[in-house]
């Protein structure tokens, strides 16, 4: 369905720019309406990627071209966002990192460089793999995901097209059936949108059900300039109800981490604060529930 010519567009050569603009913003929304039938896979899938990740498991990316591109982006942000460790994310990428800025001719049909990469990265039974191919039939991405399955990890395949190779080799088939693009193949375009909205849903509610977002906020990002430091402060603000001056007390005290400033801030010493947050798995709500038991 990616690689066909929509008829609707057949002319768009000859369109006026706000004519081509609104049908390819128009695009963009049907993309991301195409994600709603996968909910129920994603689900599927979080709660399965869940107790790999808790047992120490890494984040890993499987793709060529624009599809590892976007997955890159995502995996990225993991770190300065919630203060996931960047030796707990991993990429398998056809054509290896000079991929990442420009094309190298044949790289997503080598299978044998894929099974090298699983290899070369130890995959193994902790670990996640979610494979992005929008056309569903990318050699090293199948490849990729079938020697990570043979390894025991737990794997993905998230595609664009129905019936493909992709979703039948992973243990979580997710379709996001986005159908035909503005140009013909050019998958950087509706599956490209739904691509990386699938990451950030699938990152995002992972990093919330492991602990590291309180009451919607970004409870463990790494305060690493003045505007999150501002952010921090905030937060620990709103958590704990004290004045900004208590707030930025009690996260220098902590290293400028929210959590166990937020503790802090609600009379616990440092040792304390981090001793709660130890039995609570790293969850401030438990830390706090502790903490007002044995108060």
């Amino acid at each position: 369905m990616t690689e066909r010519a929509d008829p609707r567009y057949i002319a768009l050569d000859q369109w006026d720019s706000l004519t081509a603009l609104r049908a390819i913003w128009e695009s963009q929304i049907a993309a991301l309406a195409a994600i709603g039938p996968a909910l129920p896979a994603l689900e599927a899938l979080i709660e399965a990627a869940l107790p790999r990740l808790r047992a120490g498991g890494r984040l890993v990316y499987a793709g060529a071209g624009t599809s590892i591109r976007i997955a890159v982006q995502d995996g990225t942000e993991l770190g300065p966002t919630f203060n996931w460790p960047e030796t707990r994310v991993a990429y398998l990428i056809a054509g290896g990192p000079a991929a990442l800025s420009r094309g190298i001719e044949g790289a997503e049909d080598d299978r044998d460089a894929a099974r090298a990469q699983v290899a070369s990265a130890g995959i193994g039974a902790q670990d996640v793999v979610l494979g992005l191919a929008a056309s569903g039939r990318t050699p090293f991405t199948i490849a990729a995901l079938e020697a990570a399955r043979a390894a025991g990890a737990l794997t993905a395949g998230i595609a664009c097209n129905p019936g493909t190779a992709l979703l039948d080799v992973a243990d979580h088939a997710v379709l996001v059936d986005t159908g035909a693009e503005v140009l013909a193949g050019s998958t950087r375009m509706k599956a490209g949108t739904a691509q990386k909205a699938v990451l950030n849903m699938i990152s995002t509610q992972i990093m919330v059900r492991l602990g590291h977002v309180h009451d919607g906020m970004m409870v463990d990002m790494r305060a690493q300039n003045n505007k999150l430091r501002q952010r921090a402060c905030d937060m620990v603000c709103r958590i704990a109800g004290v004045e900004a001056s208590a707030a930025r007390a009690a996260l220098e005290t902590c290293d400028w981490r929210v959590k166990p400033a937020a503790l802090v801030a609600l009379g616990a010493t440092a040792d304390q604060a981090d001793a709660a947050l130890a039995r609570a798995d790293g969850v401030l709500r438990r830390a706090m529930a502790d903490m007002s038991r044995q108060s």
